[in-house]
């Protein structure tokens, strides 16, 4: 069964499941067999389908092992040549050690980012940061509903982020919260948010108004006033 996706990206048509594909140290070429079992090739196994269950919950993955040793031409036309090799999407993560669930991640959502746009409203933020708080509450009082994303509390919640935002400000620009999408175009943080709604506001703020009049002087018989 595949799990629901991420909210702020749900897909009008089923979409192709992100592949995970694992190279074993086992298998048999010609009268060659390997019989000892590769311990680091289990625990690659342990930890991807860990990650899978955990960081990776909600976003549709395909996992298929194979013994290497029956397969070696395939990784290897990749760059893959020391089992357990890794690819996600065809592309090799990690080969000849257990693998770093982290760099898994970040490869997965990287492949999501790609297969499916924003939809909607999204805030990237964190609990702890006022000036996310504030991004919300502004959303709020404009009646916005908005789909919010914790980097801290989920951790496919940052690698979705980076893997979405460093396209478009550049590998070394630091990426800071909260990151915004409105009805799914990218909006940016908090300033583009505040640049947003005065540019709304800005017709309102600058139409033509009478000009108030100037205090008189008192009529005679009245309190004077100083300089009448």
């Amino acid at each position: 069964m595949v799990p629901p996706l991420r909210p702020g990206t749900e897909p009008d048509a089923p979409v192709e499941p992100v592949r995970i594909t694992i190279y074993r140290w086992e298998g048999r070429w010609g009268p060659f067999r390997i019989q000892v079992p590769c311990g680091e090739c289990a625990l690659t196994g342990d930890i991807v389908q860990d990650t899978v269950e955990k960081e990776l919950k909600g976003i549709p993955v395909v996992v298929e092992s194979h013994p290497w040793l029956d397969h070696w031409w395939r990784p290897l036309l990749r760059g893959g040549w020391h089992a357990p090799i890794v690819l996600v999407d065809g592309r090799v993560i990690s080969q000849g050690k257990a693998l770093n669930r982290g760099l898994l991640t970040q490869a997965v959502m990287e492949a999501y980012a790609r297969r499916l746009p924003i939809r909607g409203t999204v805030v990237f933020g964190k609990r702890n940061c006022d000036i996310c708080h504030l991004a919300c509450t502004q959303l709020e009082t404009l009646g916005i509903p908005y789909t919010w994303l914790d980097v801290i509390e989920d951790p496919a919640a940052l690698y979705e982020m980076l893997a979405r935002v460093k396209p478009l400000l550049g590998k070394r620009t630091p990426v800071t919260v909260p990151q915004i999408w409105l009805n799914g175009r990218y909006l940016g943080g908090m300033d583009a948010l505040d640049r947003l709604v005065l540019d709304a506001l800005e017709p309102f703020l600058t139409e033509d108004r009478p000009e108030a009049e100037a205090p008189g002087c008192p009529a005679r018989g009245d309190s004077a006033m100083p300089g009448c």
